[in-house]
């Protein structure tokens, strides 16, 4: 039974202005950006500090409410739109948006969870330092959802994973306790590291408010080529050339096929065919340091110039100015538009051993061809780190529900296969509502249970994001 006097204890707690509750104010907050789930709330709260945050919390375990954090509403798996509970309170983190500093001797930025993305990489850069995530979202993101969801990106060959780049985290658990992890430590081995908890959990064990991030030299020297290529096994020997001659310097390694070619030039505005003619896929990849872009783009000649006299690659055009690394970069950064202008599709953001990235294509394409040849894979995603965005199309000229009727079963197909290969069925996106039911059908059993212990230690209510990942 609802408890009829939560809301005005709540809202006599943080006052008016923070929690709103009027149904037209609460709409827009109800849906994720694919609009793929829409749920209920009493109410949205709007903190803007960790002490409202966790009166907030305090609250809603009190009286069994369930909270659904919710960042920039760019996730793609559902895990800020809320279920059907009219109960629901989302907590938004937007007006927690500070950047609390910047140290350029340590080299790290403590920021809020509601800083947009791209506005803590602007503000590195303009301190002479670089925030290496970087998301085709990161303008509307939030760093508190990027942490939640451990998010990806371009340069994970590079600099790794969000979780790779926290030091410390500011988190409120259930019961409104607010974890002081805050350090900017770059070594504190007393114990369990408790952050990494926090960090891809999704909002199921409680709500990050700041995080303090690693900064790195800023790399203005850039270059990129963009190479095409026979095939996935192509790809990896191209890799491997790269990795091994440009070392650290190797900051993306991006794939893409032909098909995404296609849909970018029929879709986006202001990209151009690359080549002369089509190829079968390309590699987009770049290289950055901190001084010296001509002995940069002297080492990414070389070594493009030996890939193509050893055959590992087809042909190869390199970036000459920055509109033409731009342009470059644009035919990989509008796939997903356009495939989104293209109409509904099916997504599988996907990790593989990169070893085994070209035997697994071959054999899912196998396996897509015995359901149905006129299927259309768009296959894209950071080769380098082994993630694929393995996603599918109606066939042209089905029904727009098409997906809608397939989905269930060929999602299972790409799963299974990823499973089969040793991969995750979740590369950078997380799991949300949307992949669930595949992560408790593959996940190891013991995994899940340990992971279901953590949750019944920290949110023993159960009030923390409901029916999302567990």
């Amino acid at each position: 039974m609802q408890d009829l006097a939560f809301l005005p204890r709540l809202i006599e707690a943080l006052g008016p202005d923070v929690v709103a509750t009027e149904p037209d104010q609460v709409a827009p907050w109800l849906a994720d950006w694919r609009g793929l789930y829409r749920g209920n709330a009493q109410a949205v709260v709007r903190p803007r500090s960790v002490d409202e945050v966790a009166r907030c919390l305090a609250l809603c375990q009190q009286a069994a409410v369930p909270v659904v954090p919710r960042g920039g509403n760019t996730g793609l798996c559902g895990g800020a739109a809320p279920d059907s509970s009219p109960a629901n309170v989302v907590l938004s983190m937007d007006r927690m948006n500070a950047i609390r500093s910047i140290d350029t001797i340590a080299n790290t930025l403590i920021a809020e969870a509601g800083c947009i993305l791209g506005n803590l990489r602007r503000a590195a850069q303009e301190a002479h330092r670089l925030l290496p995530l970087s998301l085709a979202a990161e303008d509307s993101c939030q760093i508190g959802g990027n942490l939640a969801t451990n998010a990806g990106g371009v340069n994970v060959v590079r600099y790794g994973m969000t979780r790779e780049l926290v030091l410390g985290v500011e988190a409120v658990l259930p019961n409104g306790e607010i974890f002081h992890g805050l350090r900017a430590l770059r070594k504190d081995n007393t114990g369990y590291d408790l952050k990494q908890l926090l960090i891809g959990s999704e909002g199921t064990l409680g709500v990050i408010t700041a995080a303090a991030l690693r900064l790195f030299p800023r790399t203005d020297a850039r270059s990129v080529v963009l190479a095409a290529v026979a095939s996935p096994l192509q790809a990896l020997e191209l890799f491997e050339l790269l990795f091994a001659q440009c070392g650290a310097r190797l900051q993306a390694f991006e794939f893409f096929t032909g098909d995404c070619v296609d849909l970018v030039l029929k879709h986006a505005e202001g990209v151009q065919e690359p080549f002369s003619q089509r190829y079968p896929a390309y590699v987009l990849v770049e290289l950055a340091d901190t001084t010296d872009e001509a002995a940069l783009n002297v080492l990414l000649e070389r070594v493009i110039g030996e890939a193509l006299e050893r055959e590992l690659c087809l042909d190869a055009a390199v970036s000459a100015s920055l509109s033409q690394l731009q342009s470059l970069w644009k035919l990989r950064e509008e796939i997903s538009e356009a495939q989104r202008a293209d109409g509904p599709h099916l997504k599988h953001d996907v990790s593989l051993p990169i070893e085994q990235i070209p035997a697994f294509m071959v054999s899912m394409e196998a396996r897509l061809k015995a359901i149905s040849p006129s299927i259309r894979p768009f296959i894209f995603g950071h080769f380098g780190d082994g993630n694929l965005h393995y996603n599918l199309s109606r066939p042209a000229g089905a029904q727009r529900d098409w997906t809608a009727q397939h989905g269930k079963a060929l999602t299972a197909e790409v799963l299974d296969e990823v499973a089969r290969y040793g991969g995750s069925i979740s590369a950078e996106h997380g799991i949300g509502q949307l992949k669930r039911d595949d992560f408790l059908r593959l996940k190891d059993p013991l995994e899940l249970r340990m992971m279901r212990g953590i949750k019944q230690l920290l949110d023993p209510a159960g009030i923390m994001n409901p029916g999302k990942l567990l």
